[in-house]
């Protein structure tokens, strides 16, 4: 459990509620959200009794997180919005859930009027959570840029720590053309071909969903970045970033055409050479 919770007390049990940011090839899978644990005494032990997870994409609760730990989902389709079933489900069957993960006595020792009122603190915690904590990151747009229509490409040698290397942000303007001041450019996909930690991101300034490569299946993560934009995903990638209008008035036939430039431009700025010497010396 995260030390920077917000904790709710609710009688013989408290809620614990926080924000998770999950990794590919690290967690499970990509995704952010909230998490919001049911926890309370059992033989003198502080234990997780429930566990709602509300994310983007992992939305489920657990019964009995530290022993059965039987995995349910909550259907965004059927059930609605994950913080307002987790609330209903809280002040309506909070003792007959802790009863079904094996918490007899503590489900019976409940006060419905106190899960009343701390369900509705648990979904406005929980909501301004996932509103407010949400981990986003904004980079620098590039120092070599390839206009594509309504994208463009900007290449770049990162350092971040004692890491870093190539770095291709796929960029668009949103809420205007740059012929006007208000308009807004955001990046809407990254790849850093990173020495240690290489990755890719979807929509880091919206739901930054961040996916580390194997290295030892992608060995090259640049020629691995080109092949991905030579096979036509790009489009897919950028609406599952979160921008499907973008998506949709993508021009292929401008992509291929600046491919050449952008493979070109980033061999020069991260030749093969370098990236094999910098994997062989890990």
């Amino acid at each position: 459990m995260r030390s920077d919770y917000t904790k709710i007390e609710a009688g013989p049990v408290f809620f614990a509620v926080w924000h998770e940011q999950w990794d590919a090839n690290i967690q499970h899978h990509a995704d952010q959200g909230v998490i919001i644990q049911v926890r309370g005494d059992v033989d003198g032990r502080e234990t997780n009794l429930l566990q709602f997870n509300c994310f983007h994409f992992e939305r489920s609760y657990t019964y009995a997180p530290d022993g059965e730990a039987r995995v349910c989902q909550i259907d965004p389709i059927a059930d609605g919005n994950a913080f307002g079933w987790t609330a209903r489900q809280i002040r309506e069957r909070l003792p007959a859930m802790l009863s079904r993960a094996g918490f007899d006595a503590i489900a019976g020792s409940l006060d419905m009027d106190t899960l009343a009122t701390a369900a509705s603190e648990v979904e406005a915690a929980g909501r301004e959570k996932f509103r407010n904590s949400i981990q986003l990151v904004k980079h620098k747009r590039g120092d070599f840029m390839f206009e594509a229509g309504n994208i463009r490409f900007g290449l770049e040698k990162r350092t971040l720590g004692d890491d870093g290397g190539l770095a291709i942000h796929v960029l668009s303007d949103l809420c205007g053309s740059p012929s006007h001041e208000y308009s807004e450019e955001t990046e809407i996909l990254a790849f850093d071909c990173f020495r240690l930690q290489p990755h890719y991101h979807y929509g880091p300034r919206n739901k930054n969903l961040r996916y580390y490569w194997d290295k030892t299946v992608v060995p090259d993560t640049l020629e691995w970045t080109l092949d991905v934009l030579k096979a036509g995903k790009l489009r897919d990638m950028i609406e599952a970033a979160g921008y499907p209008d973008v998506a949709r008035d993508l021009d292929y036939d401008l992509v291929r055409a600046v491919l050449p430039g952008i493979e070109a431009k980033a061999r020069e700025l991260q030749p093969k050479a370098e990236t094999e010497a910098l994997q062989a010396a890990e």
